[in-house]
């Protein structure tokens, strides 16, 4: 197995126990010359990575590539991704902190029932065990001493996406190594079935690279049970990363679940022992980096899989299947699995399952062989939800060269060059327009205005009829209401 890469004496600390009789089924390597030949520069998108100090340079760029827990760390701006992800990790933990205090104050008062208290007291000692664990866990993200410049980002058009955090598809961990052996068995059988059905010679997958590998599971079945060579798991979040890394090389690490709908008062807070049936063998390798800007050289791969992403990352599929094209050899595959709800803000590329397959052909591949199979999803134990999800999954072969993508952009240029005018789109001005009236409204509230004085006020200054004032002042209160009530715990 070679998932640890770094020497033992290094000043990298373990972030879980070490279990003395799994030592020696572990590679202690520095960079892992193994896997160099297949990365590129995730910045010029081209050139190869050279090996230097236990980590990867590029020397077009001069940029260096180190590792965070003994893993690749390869986004495009790797000091100030780094820097990002430990600011979230900051407020995650922040946010744990204050939810703890406000079960606390919550704790103090006389009129909760008994069973009430039980259940925040046990949600308090969890909350606050569950801190310490992710703080344990995502040591390595403060390895290094990092000067994360926010103008990086702009420069090369590359951010997180705001929506990710720290613990953003936590419950994935659970499902992966703790309860989620039906859909796991499910998932690993519909990527069986497109092997087969759509290859009648059913060759080997060979050099696979799992592009939004999550926590993992899905990555580690296909390693293990379809004998592929070398087989990269790449993801962008480092709990996910570092979880799956940590079950994969043989411990059981403990965390908490904390289900949406949980059955019973116990249920609020489960603490679970993760594990996999049996340490990954040998030629398994955790990356971290971006699915938009993967860090791979042209041609890399036999396989490329995409588990329940082509519909999640903000880019168009065009785009995307094109560079897929890029990362394969000739005759190489794509293998796509997970649901199809395409959910871009632009309605265009919200595609429908014909469309999709349409746009893989254009992309330079055959037609995709597909299978549509309903498989239970997210079904914890310890929660009421849980559901089943029809999976789309296709298999298609590369049957030519396209030309290769644009760079992805995440930034427009009058953000990223600050010489551009601004443009006056149709959201800014509404947003405008409605920040111009809240900044009213708050400026209206004294401690002896009414709602009706209020929206008497606003027909006044002719931004709406009085009538039309009133609901409007009384949902924005009401939702200012809530917010204090959230975030006050009082």
């Amino acid at each position: 197995m070679t998932l640890a890469s770094s020497d033992m004496a290094s000043t990298a600390r373990p972030f879980l126990i070490e279990c003395p009789e799994l030592a020696s089924r572990r590679f202690s390597m520095p960079a892992d010359n193994r896997i160099a030949d297949l990365f590129a520069c995730p910045r010029c998108d081209k050139t190869p990575l050279s090996e230097k100090n236990g980590g990867y340079r590029c020397s077009a760029c001069k940029v260096d590539y180190a590792s965070v827990g003994d893993i690749p760390w390869l986004f495009a701006e790797p000091d100030a991704t780094l820097g990002e992800w430990r600011n979230r990790l900051h407020f995650s933990l922040q946010q744990l902190s204050n939810e703890s205090q406000r079960m606390q104050a919550e704790l103090a008062a006389d009129n909760i029932g008994a069973l009430t208290r039980k259940r925040l007291e046990r949600q308090v000692c969890a909350v606050d065990e569950h801190r310490n664990m992710l703080r344990k866990i995502l040591e390595p993200i403060d390895m290094q001493s990092m000067q994360a410049s926010h103008e990086s980002y702009l420069a090369l058009r590359t951010r997180l996406p705001i929506d990710q955090g720290i613990q953003t598809y936590y419950a994935n961990i659970h499902r992966d190594w703790c309860w989620g052996d039906t859909e796991n068995e499910a998932s690993i059988n519909e990527i069986k079935a497109i092997v087969s059905e759509g290859d009648g010679d059913n060759r080997a997958l060979g050099d696979t690279l799992i592009l939004g590998a999550g926590a993992g599971r899905l990555a580690y079945d296909i390693h293990m049970q379809l004998g592929t060579e070398r087989t990269i798991a790449m993801d962008f979040n480092p709990l996910l990363v570092l979880v799956a890394k940590s079950v994969m090389q043989g411990d059981e690490p403990e965390l908490y679940e904390f289900p949406l709908a949980p059955k019973t008062l116990e249920d609020f807070a489960v603490l679970r022992k993760l594990s996999a049936p049996e340490p990954v063998r040998e030629d398994f390798h955790l990356v971290f980096g971006d699915a938009l800007r993967p860090p791979f050289a042209p041609a890399s791969f036999n396989t490329v899989v995409t588990p329940w992403i082509i519909d999640i990352v903000n880019e168009a599929l065009p785009i995307q299947a094109a560079r897929i094209n890029r990362l394969l050899k000739p005759q190489g595959r794509w293998i796509n699995f997970g649901s199809l709800a395409f959910d871009h803000p632009v309605r265009a590329h919200r595609y429908s399952a014909e469309e999709t397959l349409a746009i893989v052909q254009e992309a330079g591949f055959a037609p995709p062989h597909t299978r549509e199979q309903s498989i239970p999803y997210m079904c914890s134990p310890a929660s009421r939800h849980g559901r089943q999800e029809t999976v789309f999954t296709f298999s298609a072969t590369k049957t030519g060269d396209v030309d290769a993508p644009a760079r992805h952009k995440a930034l427009p240029d009058w953000i990223v060059t600050g010489k551009a005018p601004v443009p006056l789109l149709k959201s800014f001005r509404s947003q405008a327009l409605s920040t111009q009236i809240y900044s009213y409204i708050m400026s209206l509230i004294d401690g002896k205005r009414t709602i009706a004085d209020m929206a008497m006020m606003l027909e006044q200054q002719k931004l709406m009829t009085h009538q039309e004032a009133e609901p409007a002042i009384r949902t924005f209160l009401t939702r200012m209401y809530d917010d204090s009530q959230r975030n006050s715990g009082f």
